[in-house]
């Protein structure tokens, strides 16, 4: 799973339905692996205004990647700076978590990644109606 992914991530318990504290999920006890990928500026531009800033951040960071500054470019800024440019790239597409968890900050649910994939499935008792 890439970074990418886990900022679009948020958890759907039926205890998180009307709540915002679900977002980010914390990672815990991953495994990381570096895939590289091959570079798609236009596609990092047009994800740029979906991403949640704050969240990439800390949970790069909480991974051991300190590359990114605190403050996230303006994504209608025509001429962006091309280290950011790259440095998104790698965060986003080349950090792939391979195993692991996701906890939600606000229930405490637990959604296991396995080869790359999350389980974001839940069990009929969790979901919200």
């Amino acid at each position: 799973m890439r970074l990418l992914t886990h900022n679009l991530l948020a958890c759907h318990a039926k205890t998180c339905a009307t709540t915002s504290n679900n977002f980010p999920l914390i990672l815990k006890d991953v495994q990381l692996e570096q895939i590289e990928a091959e570079e798609n500026e236009q596609f990092i531009r047009g994800f740029l205004p979906k991403l949640e800033w704050n969240a990439l951040v800390s949970t790069a960071r909480a991974l051991g990647d300190t590359s990114l500054p605190d403050k996230g470019p303006d994504p209608s800024e025509p001429m962006l700076d091309e280290g950011l440019l790259r440095t998104l790239h790698h965060v986003l597409l080349e950090i792939h978590i391979v195993e692991g968890q996701m906890v939600c900050p606000n229930c405490s649910h637990v959604y296991q990644i396995r080869s790359g994939i999350p389980n974001m499935l839940l069990a009929e008792h969790e979901i919200g109606k």
